[in-house]
């Protein structure tokens, strides 16, 4: 599946475009079924998004009532950490907008059994969803060509029927126990926004448009596929 790419100056002008792309998607899904569920991505390039979302210039627009707040994957670790992926929604998004407490619905990673603590947070999606489709998905690019928690070599990648799993991040990653929704959730999105910023990412997005079959054998990210629209923003650096 090649994605729908498109090119942008820098991060600034991609986070305004996905800003606006959020505001339209979530307008859409409440028109037609009353709310708009958004699974929302941790890294560092969503952030810029997530400040705008709740800036002067777009927080009366965002229909934050009837938006559900879910996520792609979090690190293993209380929700006031550091590294929460939660925690960073919060301080940039969620804690600064009028967002309704019970249309949060984070992935519980201060969890002991993170197994279970999977099995819960894929029990709550197939409750709350019960088409399994997300009507937004935000996801970002690692250097390596990671999605969400999603990592090469990684045995979650051949999961074919679980939705969330416990896994791995590389070692030397911040964290390394993780909760992640699975490609067979994602494939079931309306909608994936796949954000893309840095020189890093360059030979990635170059890979997935000369041939997305062959990429998918060497990045994560190129395995993501779904029926809905699948759109990418890059900036300059990144290439496309």
């Amino acid at each position: 599946m090649t994605p729908d790419i498109t090119a942008l100056p820098d991060l600034e002008a991609i986070s305004h475009e996905a800003a606006r792309w959020m505001v339209v998607g979530a307008r859409e899904a409440a028109l037609f079924t009353g709310r708009c569920t958004v699974a929302l991505s941790g890294g560092s390039t969503p952030r810029r998004l997530y400040e705008l979302l709740a800036s002067e210039e777009y927080r009366d627009v965002v229909p934050w009532d009837v938006i559900e707040w879910y996520w792609g994957d979090e690190r293993c670790v209380p929700p006031d950490h550091e590294h929460s992926n939660y925690r960073m929604a919060w301080d940039l998004m969620l804690g600064k907008a009028p967002v309704p407490v019970g249309n949060i619905f984070r992935m519980p990673g201060e969890a002991r059994d993170h197994a279970r603590a999977a099995r819960r947070y894929e029990n709550l999606l197939r409750d709350r969803l019960p088409d399994l489709a997300f009507d937004l998905v935000l996801l970002g690019i690692g250097s390596d060509g990671h999605t969400a928690s999603l990592f090469p070599r990684s045995t979650a990648l051949s999961e074919r029927e679980r939705l969330v799993l416990h896994t791995k991040a590389p070692k030397g990653s911040d964290s390394p126990d993780r909760l992640t929704v699975t490609l067979p959730m994602l494939a079931h999105a309306r909608n994936i926004l796949v954000l893309a910023a840095g020189a890093s990412k360059r030979p990635i997005v170059e890979a997935v448009i000369r041939d997305p079959e062959a990429a998918a054998t060497q990045f994560p990210i190129a395995r993501v596929k779904t029926s809905g629209h699948l759109t990418w923003l890059v900036d300059a650096t990144a290439g496309a």
